[in-house]
């Protein structure tokens, strides 16, 4: 059976996104977002985590009424988003692939927005 393998980032809306992301750094030491994909991301123990205020108008999460989005990190996304799917959960694949992974969208049963993404370094568990 396919599961998550843990947050993959937490996306939010905010006032003043560049002015939180900075709080969030200077006083708890997350690190801002980068903007390359060079550059390593804020790396909890269980793996890297993206941690990104949105402004607070995105249209990104879908339903602009969501405050958040979840994004867990996946070892094998085809393989989840066919589990998922099997199990009646509607999952649209993004067709691009970015130098950071590839991505799919679902909504819990509340209409939250959930992103999957399989890095491009993914390691693989057994």
């Amino acid at each position: 059976m396919q599961r998550v393998r843990g947050f993959g980032g937490f996306f939010f809306r905010a006032t003043d996104p560049k002015g939180l992301a900075a709080w969030y750094a200077q006083h708890l030491g997350i690190s801002e977002v980068p903007q390359d994909y060079e550059t390593q991301v804020w790396t909890q123990d269980a793996g890297p985590t993206v941690f990104a205020p949105f402004a607070a108008g995105t249209a990104y999460f879908g339903n602009v009424e969501k405050q958040w989005m979840l994004n867990f990190r996946v070892d094998d996304l085809d393989a989840m988003a066919e589990q998922l799917r099997s199990a009646g959960i509607a999952v649209e694949m993004d067709p691009e692939e970015l130098p950071n992974g590839r991505f799919a969208r679902l909504y819990d049963p509340e209409g939250n927005p959930i992103e999957l993404w399989e890095p491009k370094t993914a390691e693989r568990t057994s």
